[in-house]
Parts: structure tokens; sequence; C-alpha cells
């Protein structure tokens, strides 16, 4: 397909584009003529997935190439390469001015909820360093951030990434989908977290749901 094809399916405008093609964000297509080249589908998922990173995601570029750069070594463990994107999800968010007292507090009640779920975990996650400046952030503000509070969303994570994963094919061409997946479910569930919280305070209601009830 010629490069105003591949804006009309992808949505991506020419200029970004070519902006991607000289940032090698985009492989380049075959010459076809003088200024001119042929796009294959494989141009068409790429761009969508650079789309869904920086549009859902949020994510800047150099955070969407060294994501993407993950995703194409194949020498890389699965495990290492959500460990990249959680890396790159962490990075766009956190920001702290806690201090050290209150992070060390935090951290040894991440722990604890990590212990209770019994996942395995290693030290340095990135996800592991964004759950402590939360559980700090809340206690500054005067939140319930005791691990047991947590114990209904540990149970829910875990059953989401059951759910997630079971979907998995780890065949390398699935290896970039299943990447954008997490980011969309994550972004899914947000929403989700957003639409019954407007719903119980239009009510005038907040029960406790069940799965915390019966932690």
């Amino acid at each position: 397909m010629r490069i105003s094809d591949l804006s009309r399916r992808s949505g991506v405008p020419i200029a970004t584009i070519k902006f991607y093609l000289r940032e090698h964000l985009l492989q380049p297509g075959e010459p076809t003529g003088r200024n001119q080249a042929d796009y294959s589908d494989a141009h068409l998922r790429r761009l969508r997935l650079i789309k869904m990173f920086t549009a859902i995601g949020e994510l800047d570029l150099t955070s969407v190439r060294r994501l993407m750069t993950a995703v194409a070594d194949d020498r890389l463990p699965l495990i290492d390469l959500f460990e990249v994107l959680n890396q790159v999800l962490v990075a766009s968010k956190d920001t702290t001015s806690e201090s050290d007292q209150s992070l060390a507090r935090a951290s040894s009640d991440a722990d604890r909820i990590i212990e209770s779920a019994g996942w395995q975990i290693r030290p340095d996650a990135a996800a592991r360093a964004h759950l402590t400046l939360v559980l700090s952030a809340m206690r500054s503000l005067g939140c319930d951030c005791d691990p047991a509070f947590f114990a209904g969303y540990q149970k829910v994570a875990d059953e989401l990434v059951r759910h997630e994963l079971d979907k998995f094919q780890p065949e390398q061409e699935r290896r970039a989908e299943a990447v954008a997946r997490s980011v969309l479910m994550q972004e899914a569930f947000a929403a989700m977290h957003q639409l019954a919280h407007e719903h119980y305070l239009a009510r005038g209601t907040l029960p406790v749901p069940n799965v915390l009830r019966d932690s």
C-alpha cells in the first residue's frame, strides 16, 4: 500500500508517519520509485501499536522505542519483557517528595502485600517500587493503606492476570500484542473502576464488594 493508504487505514497523519520513519520507529517501505515506497500490513500493525502506546498508554516516543526494541529481542525472556513494560509505565507516572522514613514504612507494607499474595517478585521490580510510592502517598494524605485493606484488590489482580495470560500465545509475532493487551487491560480496569464509582455515588450508596467482605 502507498503511504496515503497506510495513513488512511491507521488513522495516523502522513507527516507523523514520515516522522516515525526518520526516527526509525517505523521501518522503511519497499522502494517502488523516486520518493515512493510500498508499505505492508506489518507497517500498519506497528503503526497501530505505536498509536495505542502513545494515545492510550500515554507513553513518550523514547519509551515506545525502548519497548518496541524489547519486543523485537527474541532473546529477552517474557518476564524481562514485561519488566521493561512496567519500567516505562512507572517512569511515566512516578514522582515523589516523600521522606525516606515514609518510603521505608511503605516499602515494608508493600512487602507484606506481596508476601500475603504469595507472589515471587524481584526486589528491584518497577511495580514494587511504584506500589511503595502509592502507599507512601496514601499515608501522607491520611488514607487507609494498611496491607489488609488491599486484600481484595490483591485477589482481583491475581485473577485478572491469570485470565489475561491464559490467552497469551508465546510465538514471537504475538509478543507485541501481549504487551499491548497488558497496557489496554490496565486502562480498561481503570475505566471500569471510574464507572463503578459513578454508579454507586449516583445512587448514594457505598456497599462493600463481596471480594472485600470475603477477605
